[in-house]
């Protein structure tokens, strides 16, 4: 039997007293490990943008919808105004390789600027697609705005895409059409700014009662 670990209750109206990064940072890492990427996009007058993203969530499957939380407008206009002009965007996965130039992407840079040149990174297009792909990412897909939903409450926004295309080498999908990202080197993030490699354990089958 393992020993009793005491644990010990943190209301939310302490957790409201304390000094605002140690806060950020304590709420941010609860959710756990989350997929990372950068999502691409480009605006009206044709300047590309990228975009950190730690909150990307498979909706379904057929219609294939991905979603992501958007932060409010005024913390971050660029991403969100570029995909409702263009009504398209790309999720690019991380990888170790170009981690510090994908992290240096959360800066808040002027509209006017290039974020790949910015970062260092290198923009990939292909034909019939006008967002930009990020070329050092080994896992790239395509998406069309479904709807962009306001959340009220905080001021955020929920934005939902339809999967389009995908872009990606062969050898990460198993035969059952499951893809093995340990293999693409796909990172998480945990918290505001820490990120980690990813360990299959196993699969397990289809649960039954």
């Amino acid at each position: 039997m393992s020993p009793y670990i005491f644990m010990r209750q943190f209301l939310i109206e302490e957790i409201k007293t304390w000094e605002r990064f140690y806060r950020a940072n304590f709420i941010n890492c609860l959710t756990g490990f989350k997929p990372v990427s950068l999502v691409g996009s480009i605006s009206s007058s044709g300047v590309p943008n990228l975009s950190i993203i730690s909150s990307i969530v498979h909706l379904g499957a057929d219609p294939a919808l991905i979603g992501y939380i958007n932060r409010p407008v005024a913390a971050a206009p660029d991403t969100i105004t570029n995909i409702e002009h263009t009504k398209c965007f790309t999720i690019n996965h991380i990888n170790e390789s170009f981690l510090h130039q994908a992290h240096q992407c959360s800066a808040k840079y002027s509209p006017e600027v290039n974020e790949f040149e910015a970062t260092g990174l290198t923009e990939r297009y292909e034909e019939g697609i006008i967002a930009p792909f990020v070329k050092e990412a080994l896992v790239s897909y395509e998406m069309e705005l479904v709807e962009i939903s306001p959340i009220h409450y905080n001021k955020t926004f929920f934005v939902i895409g339809q999967l389009k295309s995908v872009f990606l080498e062969e050898s990460i999908i198993d035969a059952d059409g499951f893809l093995n990202l340990s293999k693409s080197g796909s990172i998480v993030s945990i918290g505001l700014d820490g990120y980690a490699k990813t360990e299959m354990i196993t699969r397990l089958p289809y649960a039954k009662p």
